[in-house]
């Protein structure tokens, strides 16, 4: 079964390639499109799409307020946002509404089909760049109220993090190491389990309420 999707973006040219971009895939197909946040609303409960992507700045109704308002009615519907926003309250903004994933939209199109894939199974996603964002912000209050805990990390594991930081993809830093995706995979999570980093959502709102 495809999987089906409602695209809502004030840009007819971003909706036009995107709708071509995605209804190349086999298993996705793009079931309507809206052009505000209204729209993006009304047809969302007509059309119960497994999947919204909305940008976040549109006319009439922003589409913060647009997710509030489908994942009240319908919280199945998975919200991706896809926005030019890097700013951390509209990142906040947006997961408490309800979104499940927040991708930017200067980021290549696999990032958006891997979000798509990752909400599909009720995860959360961050796209790297937006990732790095939020974790050089907790590591920002780290060092203000703990830096005990950041120098149990060793200088391989602190120049991981620093590319972590930077936004930087598992594949791409796993290029610049010369070694396996799944090796990096294995070293972020010992990084996380070493400066207690909560689980993505909580990490979010840790972060930015230390701003």
């Amino acid at each position: 079964m495809k999987i089906r999707i409602l695209l809502a973006d004030d840009n007819k040219n971003i909706r036009q390639a995107l709708i071509s971009l995605l209804n190349q895939q086999h298993e996705i197909e793009v079931i309507g499109e809206a052009e505000n946040g209204q729209c993006a609303v009304e047809l969302a409960m007509k059309l119960q799409p497994d999947i919204l992507i909305t940008d976040i700045s549109m006319p009439i109704l922003n589409g913060i307020d647009a997710t509030r308002e489908i994942t009240s009615h319908n919280p199945q519907i998975k919200i991706i946002a896809l926005s030019g926003h890097h700013n951390e309250a509209f990142i906040k903004e947006m997961l408490q509404a309800g979104a499940s994933a927040y991708v930017l939209k200067e980021c290549l199109f696999d990032e958006l089909l891997e979000a798509i894939e990752t909400v599909r199974k009720n995860k959360l996603y961050l796209c790297h760049r937006i990732a790095g964002i939020i974790v050089s912000s907790y590591i920002k209050f780290l060092s203000a109220s703990n830096k005990a805990i950041l120098d149990t990390l060793s200088n391989a594991e602190k120049k991981l993090l620093n590319l972590i930081v930077k936004g930087k993809s598992d594949k791409q830093i796993a290029m610049e190491y010369h070694v396996n995706i799944a090796s990096i995979e294995a070293d972020r999570n010992d990084i996380i389990k070493k400066l207690n980093i909560p689980a993505e959502k909580e990490l979010v709102s840790v972060a930015i309420s230390r701003k």
